[in-house]
């Protein structure tokens, strides 16, 4: 998968990586870039292309030998000349030195339309005064002539939130050091992650759920947080798993696996399997790069 949106360059270690991130509005390019953000890329989003120069001097500038990640979020907010000048931009930066990736989020124009409806948001080109449809129109004849020159261009209209982070991040896990985890929480009524390499059931926990003051809120809560740190059964079995974890995962890492993704599920998928996702990635955090949080109920 990487090497398909990547390709080889991706492997020296020294080298500059930008990837710019572009497309269709409401195409998943903040999910992208969240993904990226992630995996440690300095993200900008929306930046004007005439200070794509000054963005990777800034963020190079004093860390020599050391692998730089730049990510870049570019859409048609930008005005059309600026975007007109990105291909020019990008070559210069070749010339620099510079692994510049262009990527293009494009979609269905009726899932568009659905997606918009769904969320209520305004286009960005609907200030103009044109319908839904005309601005997506409009939108397609504007950044046309990225497309045409992206290195990968990715379809997320049949993609949820998650799949198309999943793309993204495994692409990329290369340009990090060592293995990407993803920790996902989700709930067992809805059904198992298919994607999953692991799977905890943390079902046998107490249950914030039954409590009033906490059934709205989620396991990224204070309240709940405190509520399921004061339970002794709840800090074995993060500890066992964490210990499970700890011991096992450098074994993946050692048979030249990239990626591999952790799901922790409980009954409704807001309460224990987000406490426990949070404080595992937490954990891993503070040992490696590459850890990714996905919470499906709550994304």
């Amino acid at each position: 998968m990487s090497q398909t949106i990547l390709g080889s360059d991706i492997h020296q270690p020294d080298a500059i990586h930008l990837v710019v991130l572009t497309g269709m509005s409401g195409g998943g390019k903040t999910v992208a870039l969240r993904a990226l953000e992630d995996l440690e890329f300095y993200c900008v989003d929306n930046l004007p292309t005439s200070l794509l120069p000054q963005l990777v001097a800034a963020v190079s500038r004093g860390i020599e030998g050391k692998r730089r990640n730049i990510a870049v979020g570019v859409d048609v907010r930008n005005r059309e000349e600026d975007l007109q000048r990105m291909p020019a931009m990008l070559s210069e930066l070749a010339s620099a030195g510079v692994h510049a990736h262009l990527i293009f989020l494009d979609c269905r124009d009726d899932v568009l339309i659905k997606r918009y409806s769904e969320t209520r948001r305004r286009h960005p080109l609907s200030s103009a005064g044109l319908s839904l449809a005309d601005a997506i129109m409009e939108e397609r004849r504007v950044l046309r002539p990225l497309a045409a020159i992206a290195d990968k261009v990715i379809d997320s209209s049949d993609m949820n939130v998650h799949q198309l982070r999943r793309l993204v991040a495994t692409g990329y896990a290369e340009a990090t050091e060592g293995l990407t985890l993803m920790f996902q929480s989700f709930a067992f009524r809805r059904g198992l992650p298919l994607d999953s390499d692991f799977v905890f059931d943390a079902r046998c926990l107490p249950n914030p759920h039954w409590d009033p003051r906490l059934r709205p809120l989620s396991g990224k809560d204070a309240p709940v947080r405190d509520y399921l740190d004061e339970q002794p059964l709840v800090a074995e079995y993060l500890a066992d798993t964490q210990r499970w974890l700890d011991a096992w995962l450098p074994r993946f890492e050692a048979d030249d696996r990239s990626y591999v993704t952790i799901a922790i599920g409980c009954t409704g998928g807001r309460h224990r399997s987000v406490y426990l996702v949070e404080k595992l990635a937490t954990h891993f955090r503070a040992l490696r790069k590459g850890v990714l949080t996905f919470h499906r109920e709550l994304e």
